[in-house]
């Protein structure tokens, strides 16, 4: 009988077949509580009359708006939009970075032992608590917060994204300082070094291409949410958005669209040139 007319079984094919199967199923069996909780109908969008408000709805955004003191005005919105975007995220970094050096446990001297002392590590946990509560009040609540306190305008934006920013890099810092090789950090450490040398000499050379990536990744997602915190009087294009689509201006919406899609697409070059730099 010819080899290649055997009919082999789904075990000889890929013996992982059946964990396969069965994470497949039980993934459905998660998912199809959620699509019921949220009303998930995507049919609804290709019924006749969802497709006639869709078509009259992107129709307002052709031709997009071209003229001269508009695009001036959008120029200057998307740069305060960077503005805000940058200044968050250096204010986040002053944040971040002290606060990931305290703690992480690569930098513990404490810990070289064994064990931690309970006063260091009381500490250390009251600091990633901290770190929990910046970064889990999003950003939009923060803006609002913000803009009752020092009123409309991008100083809103930039405070909101420094807090909720600082405790999302203060976690992905020390999660990404964590898990590199620590032999040359305790080592320095054991010789008397201080922290702030450990991590310079020991863990820093080697997380440094990761942390710059994370780092202007996270730039560009501040980018984003300075847009929208825009919708809440932060400033920026997310403002003038706003208030084209309140006076149902759909061609300058896609203007304002596509220089934040260049805008975006900026942040991603930025991002790739600093990797291949650091590599």
């Amino acid at each position: 009988m010819n080899s290649s007319a055997t009919v082999l079984s789904p075990r000889l094919r890929d013996p992982a077949w059946l964990k396969r199967v069965f994470w497949t199923c039980v993934a459905l069996v998660l998912i199809a509580p959620a699509l019921v909780v949220t009303e998930f109908k995507p049919w609804t969008l290709f019924e006749p009359e969802s497709l006639k408000i869709t078509t009259r709805f992107l129709g307002d955004f052709f031709p997009p708006n071209i003229e001269g003191e508009f695009l001036l005005m959008v120029a200057r919105e998307a740069w305060r939009t960077v503005a805000i975007a940058t200044a968050g995220m250096a204010l986040a970094l002053l944040i971040a970075i002290p606060l990931t050096l305290m703690s992480t446990s690569a930098l513990s001297i404490s810990a070289l032992p064994g064990r931690m002392h309970a006063m260091p590590f009381v500490i250390r946990q009251a600091i990633r608590w901290l770190l929990i509560v910046l970064r889990s009040v999003p950003e939009l609540v923060w803006a609002l917060v913000f803009v009752r306190v020092v009123g409309l305008g991008p100083s809103a934006g930039v405070l909101a994204i420094a807090l909720t920013y600082g405790g999302m890099l203060g976690k992905v810092y020390g999660e990404i300082l964590e898990s590199d090789e620590s032999h040359a950090t305790n080592s320095l450490l054991r010789n008397g070094s201080g922290r702030l040398q450990a991590f310079l000499y020991g863990l820093l050379p080697q997380s440094s291409a990761e942390l710059t990536s994370y780092t202007v990744y996270r730039w560009e997602c501040a980018i984003r949410s300075s847009a929208v915190l825009g919708f809440v009087g932060a400033g920026g294009l997310g403002q003038q958005m706003d208030n084209s689509m309140k006076m149902f201006r759909g061609d300058e919406v896609a203007t304002m669209l596509i220089v934040f899609m260049l805008l975006v697409g900026l942040a991603d070059y930025v991002s790739e040139r600093l990797r291949r730099v650091l590599a």
